[in-house]
């Protein structure tokens, strides 16, 4: 009979380390890429977003840039945010054809503005154009007027209609209306006719 041999344990193979990798390497092919924290989901929106909305304005600038030199036009570009968009204004001499009656215009220029930048960044911009200070001047005569109108409103109790007006003075309208108690402001009618209407509550 012979005996079974016990094998012995010192001339076992020990399980192969894995090494780690050195400082600096590249991932092996295949290797799942490491994920770095970013913080909060709430600031890595704000970062990105931000981001994204200087994209919007660089891409503007560059566009309008090419505009004013086919135009042979002087103008100087700024670019800003305004609440959770990008704004760029040009500001400069003989811009008035830029804006035209009423800033039909500058409507219009913006519009392609924004869809030239859609195309660089692709994503559906909201991008806010003026020239030559137009919807600056625009939105104090705006706030002034939903204002009057809202207290003659509360006064008279008569519901008022105002004039046509684009999205943008609408909004500035509404705002301005919301400051005044007692009164509300509501769009009616289908663009480009669409109006507000002030009346009590």
């Amino acid at each position: 009979m012979t005996e079974t041999e016990t094998p012995d344990p010192k001339l076992e193979a020990e399980p192969a380390v894995e090494a780690e990798p050195a400082v600096g390497a590249e991932p092996a092919v295949g290797a799942e890429p490491a994920v770095v924290d970013s913080g909060p989901p709430e600031v890595s929106e704000r970062v990105n977003g931000a981001a994204l909305l200087e994209r919007e304005g660089d891409a503007a600038a560059d566009y309008l840039e090419g505009l004013l030199d086919i135009a042979d036009l002087d103008g100087d570009i700024d670019m800003d945010v305004e609440g959770e968009r990008a704004s760029v204004s040009i500001v400069g001499a003989r811009l008035d054809r830029l804006v035209g009656p009423g800033g039909e215009v500058l409507e219009a220029l913006q519009e392609i503005t924004r869809l030239a930048v859609q195309q660089q960044t692709g994503v559906r911009s909201r991008l806010m154009l003026d020239v030559g200070g137009f919807r600056a001047r625009r939105r104090e005569e705006l706030r002034a007027l939903g204002r009057r109108i809202a207290e003659e409103v509360l006064a008279s109790g008569a519901a008022q209609t105002l004039e046509p007006m684009t999205p943008f003075e609408r909004k500035v309208v509404h705002d301005a209306v919301a400051t005044v108690e007692g009164v509300l402001s509501e769009s009616e009618g289908e663009e480009p006719t669409r109006r507000i209407v002030i009346r009590v509550r």
